[in-house]
């Protein structure tokens, strides 16, 4: 079974650049506390990292 982790968007895309909404729209996040189950590869890693003020990682697993 391959790694996961679950991640939470805990900001507002509002008032952010285009990008950062790109990204989170990537993550397959859209509204405030909404949370998705994704693949734990150096990409995913990469999106969380480039937005750490709205999204925050919950648990790991795997």
């Amino acid at each position: 079974m391959a790694k996961t982790i679950v991640v939470k968007q805990i900001g507002s895309p509002i008032r952010r650049p285009a990008k950062q909404r790109q990204v989170l729209v990537g993550l397959g996040l859209n509204k405030m506390h909404k949370t998705r189950e994704l693949e734990d590869t150096p990409s995913i890693r990469g999106m969380v990292n480039k937005i750490p003020h709205l999204v925050t990682i919950i648990e790991e697993r795997g």
